[in-house]
């Protein structure tokens, strides 16, 4: 979920050379245990703001240098743009910015969109096993909604380590990008694979996954496995920097260097909802 330029051609590119697109024959299983050691399954009256004993909310736009992408939107605390719809589902939402609002972009005076991008950093993350979260993601022009992972291993991104378990970018509205980002595969190098959904992501719910095993990463959609990397299609030097713990990110983005910029057919509110956040396996809670 950093900087995208020519992305899409590139990684496609990719899913040619490394057979990307279609299931792997030594998949891991879909279920990593019987139990998740960490749930998230917001229940809770509507207009209820995620709990903060799970969830960070990240804010600003401007001193984040447009969140590594020249992105549009000023990310906020608000209710407007993170909360419970009453129903057991996160409501994260995208919308245009209040009239008369002035909030500092990177890449202009003022923001002209709000959202919001919530985190599980230091409360709770995944060393091995599986990642799931069952979502509708919003498609229109302009959007980028994400649902990825960092490492907490203390160094600075890209060394951090990223693993995007879902992306749908703007016009692409039935193709989910699945991508890793490392010391030296990173931007519009990472490595990763593409799955074509049934019908546009904001239709319905699916479930979207990374097994976390070692030395082997798993992306799945609906229980499907559509790519898994491992070291031997890193390039040199090959750094393989997925042993270690990492938390969970949800935002809405807008604009930017990979979907382009809003416009008029693009919807308000762009909304991603979240039924349930699960992690199997292993890991800090």
């Amino acid at each position: 979920m950093r900087r995208r330029t020519a992305w899409a051609l590139l990684l496609a590119l990719s899913v040619l050379l490394c057979g990307c697109g279609s299931d792997d024959e030594d998949a891991p299983s879909p279920s990593a245990a019987d139990e998740p050691f960490w749930r998230a399954e917001f229940d809770g009256g509507a207009g209820t703001r995620p709990s903060a004993a799970s969830w960070n909310t990240e804010t600003g736009n401007r001193d984040a240098e447009g969140w590594g992408n020249d992105e549009l939107q000023y990310y906020t605390d608000e209710s407007a743009n993170s909360s419970l719809d009453g129903e057991g589902h996160l409501l994260i939402s995208a919308r245009p910015a209040p009239a008369g609002s002035r909030l500092p972009c990177y890449t202009r005076q003022f923001c002209p969109w709000t959202s919001a991008r919530l985190t599980t950093e230091g409360k709770a993350a995944l060393t091995h096993g599986r990642a799931e979260i069952r979502a509708k993601l919003p498609t229109g022009t302009g959007l980028l909604p994400a649902i990825w992972m960092l490492g907490d291993n203390g160094a600075e991104w890209p060394a951090q380590g990223e693993l995007d378990i879902c992306e749908v970018v703007g016009g692409e509205p039935r193709t989910v990008y699945g991508t890793a980002h490392g010391p030296t595969y990173f931007n519009e190098n990472g490595i990763g694979g593409s799955l074509t959904l049934p019908a546009d992501a904001s239709q319905t719910f699916h479930t979207y996954a990374v097994d976390k095993q070692p030395r082997r990463v798993t992306w799945s959609v609906d229980g499907k496995p559509y790519f898994t990397l491992t070291p031997s299609k890193l390039p040199a030097p090959r750094d393989w920097v997925f042993e270690q713990d990492m938390h969970l990110l949800l935002n809405v983005a807008v604009g930017g260097d990979w979907p382009g910029p809003p416009d008029a057919s693009t919807p308000s509110p762009a909304t991603m909802t979240v039924d349930y956040v699960r992690f199997y396996g292993t890991g800090r809670a």
